[in-house]
């Protein structure tokens, strides 16, 4: 058996946040800057401080050819570990091998030079990636196919769209063959048939060229689809790595009680920015918040944000995924927003839709409706409950996403002639 392209052993990765502590009064800032200033001479900081493990021990094998995604809540360390094994951030115990070149794609923006060209780009991650000039050019008319920025090309890319920065460094990724591709939640910047793209490279890059992936999504469904493997980070620790079925079981299984409604700290950057901010959220049936839902009644999810924008609308939106992580639809409002406000959005599910089972809906802001300004996934969850009443004839678990009620009609027809 080959040696794994990935080995990770006992890796860790220690922060220390510093605190500075407020005063009311004379008396207690003279002593505090007493003590801050002895702080320094002796430990060389001044303030307070506290450590804060991001990773703990955590240890795992890739083997080539294997795509294997990474599972866990927010904060759980996953784009940590991405970091780690992209050396962009060093760790602080543990052992890494990487055995091939490793391409990654972690945010919007990393590995390009925002003042060079599309172009320009494409020739400085070959060079990164340690390829000749001579094999990137080989390459370069399929990178810029699959991207779709030929007009661009030669335009500077701080002047790109999100969506834009993702095709072309997901492109670059994937066609200048590293051994190992290491992707975060970044694809979740795309529209859904530039993902859809994506997944099926991811696919024939590890299937047919026998390159490794590993990847981040909060999207279970895609991990189900794709990944042979799967490893659950909590808080830091391995809490499970195994045959991907298995693991989603597991993860699925305790993910905590349903939360039908949440408010979202100043501090939390996935709620958005100055131009919008997402506040609350809630599930509604009957006016009332509820976690469980009877399968014949309308659902509402309500979101309040502030929009503060004066040249650009901000649309709301959500994503709404079954218990097994599959996206069941998207929605949002027909109209923006520009300008300092706050609004409340409403959208009613009708009763005889959604399958029974757990739900999660993901909220959005989108800028000029190709900007994500906020995301916020599995911020909800609630519980659709079977009452047993208006199935017809279906006994048992109904299968699919969706369980709406059609009109069927239909004729009974003359016995044939003999």
């Amino acid at each position: 058996m080959s040696l794994p392209a990935i080995e990770v052993s006992g890796l860790s990765k220690r922060y220390v946040i510093e605190h500075e502590s407020q005063h009311d009064n004379l008396r207690d800032t003279l002593h505090h800057t007493a003590r801050k200033l002895w702080r320094r001479v002796r430990w060389g900081t001044g303030f307070e401080s506290e450590e804060f493990w991001a990773l703990r021990d955590v240890s795992f094998a890739v083997q080539p050819g294997e795509v294997v995604g990474i599972i866990g809540r927010n904060g759980a360390g996953k784009s940590t570990l991405l970091k780690i094994l992209s050396r962009i951030t060093e760790p602080s115990a543990g052992k890494i091998t990487l055995r091939g070149r490793v391409a990654s794609l972690l945010e919007v923006g990393t590995g390009f030079h925002p003042d060079l060209t599309g172009r320009e780009n494409v020739y400085l991650n070959g060079a990164i990636l340690g390829m000749s000039r001579v094999e990137i050019r080989k390459k370069f008319d399929e990178i810029v196919a699959f991207a779709e920025v030929e007009k661009f090309l030669d335009t500077p890319v701080k002047r790109y769209s999100s969506g834009m920065y993702v095709r072309l460094a997901f492109a670059v990724a994937a066609h200048l063959e590293p051994e190992i591709l290491i992707i975060d939640e970044v694809l979740a910047v795309g529209d859904a048939q530039f993902q859809k793209k994506c997944l099926g490279k991811i696919q024939d890059v590890s299937r047919g060229e026998g390159r490794t992936v590993l990847f981040v999504t909060h999207n279970i469904g895609i991990i189900g689809s794709l990944c042979q493997r799967c490893i659950w980070l909590e808080s830091g620790h391995t809490k499970d790595v195994g045959p991907t079925a298995e693991v989603m079981a597991r993860y699925i299984g305790v993910r905590g009680a349903n939360n039908a409604e949440v408010t979202f700290a100043a501090n939390d950057t996935r709620a958005g920015s100055s131009r919008g901010r997402i506040f609350s959220a809630r599930v509604l049936s009957g006016n009332q918040v509820r976690s469980e839902i009877s399968i014949e009644d309308p659902i509402c999810i309500e979101l309040e944000y502030t929009v503060d924008s004066p040249a650009e609308e901000i649309i709301a939106g959500i994503h709404l995924h079954d218990k097994h992580g599959v996206c069941i639809f998207s929605s949002g409002p027909t109209q923006g927003w520009i300008g300092h406000l706050r609004r409340r959005e409403r959208v009613v599910i009708p009763g005889r839709f959604l399958n029974d089972g757990r739900h999660t809906v993901t909220f959005l802001l989108l800028r000029s409706y190709a900007h994500i300004e906020a995301m916020v996934p599995d911020a909800l969850t609630f519980e659709i409950t079977e009452t047993g009443v208006g199935r017809g004839n279906f006994t048992g678990t109904v299968i699919g996403c969706v369980r709406p009620v059609l009109d069927w009609s239909g004729e009974t027809l003359p016995p044939e002639s003999p």
